[in-house]
């Protein structure tokens, strides 16, 4: 994993922190936390996009935004545990990891590529 993945990957837990603060903000400084973490996100998937496939890292940091966040309802917030709703997260997970996989695949292949010319 490069360090453009691992941005991408700090985008997405700002993306958590950022949407369950906007559910959960209640005064100035919760407000304000949640505001630095929204700009924060953007700077972090801007700057991973420049260097990804912007697709690829796009569908990542929504399918791991949306895990990550209704996770942190249910560990944090008491939202109700279905067993459907488990069965989605996890297939919206394979499919990022997926994603992920196949990007590295196509990377490495064309760098062997660029290397043979």
């Amino acid at each position: 994993m490069n360090k453009h993945w691992i941005k991408l990957l700090v985008a997405v837990v700002l993306e958590v922190i950022w949407v369950i603060g906007l559910a959960h903000s209640y005064d100035v400084w919760t407000w304000s936390g949640t505001i630095l973490a929204i700009l924060a996100c953007n700077y972090f998937l801007i700057t991973a996009t420049q260097y990804l496939p912007t697709g690829t890292a796009y569908a990542v940091f929504v399918g791991l935004g949306a895990a990550g966040a209704v996770i942190s309802e249910i560990l944090f917030f008491g939202e109700p545990v279905h067993f459907l709703k488990l069965l989605f997260i996890i297939l919206l997970l394979v499919g990022v990891i997926g994603l992920k996989l196949v990007t590295d695949q196509e990377e490495k292949k064309a760098e062997v590529e660029e290397g043979h010319e």
